[in-house]
């Protein structure tokens, strides 16, 4: 019988093979999940896997799924590292969305392209001062930060819905729960004409490169680490735990409110009531898939959007519900769960002494 026998140490080789792993059983529970749903298994697997990367347009609708995934997985990332579990970047996403949009509404004809600048300091600044609250309520309370950030998801959440359905909603907008629509002027810049990817791409390139630089060649980076691993021995260091705690959850949310201002002056053009999408969840997938490590994210983000897409195509073209695109990212993240027992136990076959035979 097969028996999981503990390792001396850590496996780095299942370190690295465990997201691969995961990804195949998905995929195998996939070609289940479409034979029990009566559809055929190749055409389902290929609207998650073939459709989203068959032509340079795929590719474009790709990465501008890919760059919120990204970028909010990266904040995450660094707050997993550090030991503070947030868990609420939906909430500074949307925050950010509202700062974000809030600026893009004061535009007129005589705003110049410097308004999308200030429309995106306005998103991190979003972000991050709706992380403060958590940071707050942690350091002066001892508050239980998963808790708190989940919370203020459905804050912001409410926030969003009272501002669209009252106060902004469009007098013009036959009584629909949106904005105006955005002048052309905070347009986020797009990078090709007749593609909706816009810059945000290169900031998220820009983030990964930064926070990569930050978390493995800065001695602030090292210290939130250390912090994460090793408290008490963060504590003899003289590593500040307060510190840790604000710049994880500040950065976390920044990048976060980022994305979220970045959504609605790309590809939304206003705010409505469907601005959550749940990235802000899906991006915990994202960053534990790429093992918290800048580039690996990359990768897990694509992956993640190719579940987004392949999940709008089935349900258009294959008629299944809107929910196979979250039971993907289930699938894979406790696939993932399950596969990384390997890095710390193997499997061994046992033979039964001969009493059990019997």
């Amino acid at each position: 019988m097969l028996k999981l026998e503990a390792r001396p140490q850590p496996s780095r080789l299942m370190a690295l093979c465990s997201p691969l792993i995961a990804l195949a059983v998905t995929v195998l529970l996939g070609v289940g999940l479409f034979m029990l749903l009566g559809k055929e298994p190749m055409r389902g697997l290929q609207m998650f896997f073939w459709e989203p990367i068959r032509s340079a347009y795929a590719w474009s609708e790709l990465g501008l799924k890919a760059t919120p995934l990204i970028l909010i997985a990266l904040g995450l990332a660094l707050c997993f590292r550090s030991n503070v579990w947030n868990i609420g970047a939906e909430g500074q996403f949307i925050i950010g969305a509202l700062a974000g949009g809030w600026v893009a509404m004061q535009a007129d004809a005589s705003s110049s392209r410097m308004i999308v600048l200030a429309i995106l300091l306005a998103g991190v600044l979003g972000g991050m001062a709706w992380a403060a609250i958590t940071a707050a309520l942690r350091a002066r309370f001892n508050a239980n930060e998963i808790l708190v950030s989940l919370m203020l998801v459905y804050v912001a959440d409410l926030l969003l819905n009272y501002l669209v359905y009252g106060p902004w909603k469009d007098p013009q907008g036959f009584n629909f729960p949106q904005s105006i629509s955005f002048l052309a002027v905070t347009k986020i810049p797009r990078l090709f004409d007749g593609s909706r990817l816009h810059i945000g791409v290169l900031i998220a390139a820009a983030s990964v490169l930064g926070l990569w630089l930050f978390m493995f060649r800065s001695y602030a980076g090292f210290a939130l680490q250390v912090g994460g691993m090793a408290p008490a021995a963060a504590r003899y260091a003289g590593f500040s735990s307060q510190r840790a705690l604000w710049t994880a959850l500040l950065i976390s949310g920044g990048l976060a409110g980022l994305a979220g201002a970045l959504e609605v002056a790309g590809p939304l053009g206003q705010l409505t009531p469907y601005v959550p999408a749940g990235f802000g969840f899906a991006a915990i997938i994202v960053a534990f898939v790429g093992r918290l490590h800048p580039v690996g994210i990359v990768f897990s983000g694509i992956l993640m959007s190719m579940f987004y897409i392949g999940g709008e195509l089935a349900q258009s073209r294959l008629g299944l519900p809107k929910s196979i695109t979250g039971v993907f990212q289930g699938l894979l993240l406790f696939t993932l769960l399950a596969s990384d027992t390997l890095i710390h136990y193997r499997l061994r076959w046992v033979r039964p002494a001969a009493g059990q035979q019997a």
